[in-house]
């Protein structure tokens, strides 16, 4: 399986059979002209640095066979968009798993969104904005960095979970210095238990056996 990070919550996973798009958000750098083939979205709720409705429009627009997979409230702004394929109900390979969005009071005074979480093809868990998750694949993104949560937080359940691999995501927050020192102790903290943390560099592809 072959993953890019584009930028914060964004990741491109791609096998022979399939390519997906993950949370194509404000922040990502990921070049629709790249892209040769797409037949998934998922956007695990509808914050901005997670959805960019005119990213994925654009997206619909090149790949019109894309299946799109996400909340309620988001499938209906996107179909009013004139994104049609956006649904609620996962494709084949692909299951939804209990991961609510943390609450930002008092930073944000609003309720947290509708969210979900996503298991893709029984390889990859990609849980949005969320620490109050309990189940994860070979492959974790986790997030890192967050108004809403911690590093400490993150890493405490990713040992509870104990996934073969951790891939580091929501650390837009982090400057490139910050994210260095981050991702190095990260790196050591889970190799003491088994569990590789890959250093991801965005815009740059790794593959991981799974």
């Amino acid at each position: 399986m072959k993953i890019t990070k584009f930028v914060h919550s964004c990741l491109l996973v791609e096998t022979p059979e399939r390519v997906a798009v993950f949370d194509p958000g404000v922040y990502s750098t990921l070049s629709i002209d790249a892209l040769d083939r797409l037949d998934d979205i998922f956007i695990t709720h509808i914050h901005a640095d997670h959805l960019d409705g005119d990213l994925v429009k654009d997206l619909a627009a090149k790949f019109p066979k894309v299946r799109i997979t996400t909340t309620a409230e988001i499938a209906e702004q996107l179909q009013a968009m004139g994104v049609l394929q956006a649904g609620t109900e996962p494709p084949k390979g692909v299951s939804l798993f209990a991961s609510p969005h943390e609450h930002i009071r008092p930073y944000f005074p609003t309720e947290p969104p509708q969210e979900i979480g996503v298991h893709y093809l029984d390889k990859l868990s990609h849980p949005g904005d969320s620490h109050s998750f309990k189940e994860t694949k070979a492959i974790l993104a986790l997030p890192v960095q967050a108004p809403w949560g911690s590093v400490v937080g993150a890493t405490r359940l990713g040992l509870e979970l104990k996934p073969k691999y951790i891939v580091p995501i929501h650390d837009w927050h982090w400057n490139d210095e910050a994210r260095k020192g981050a991702y190095e102790q990260l790196e050591q903290d889970f190799a003491e238990r088994g569990i590789t943390f890959i250093k991801a560099v965005d815009g740059e592809p790794f593959e991981l056996d799974v």
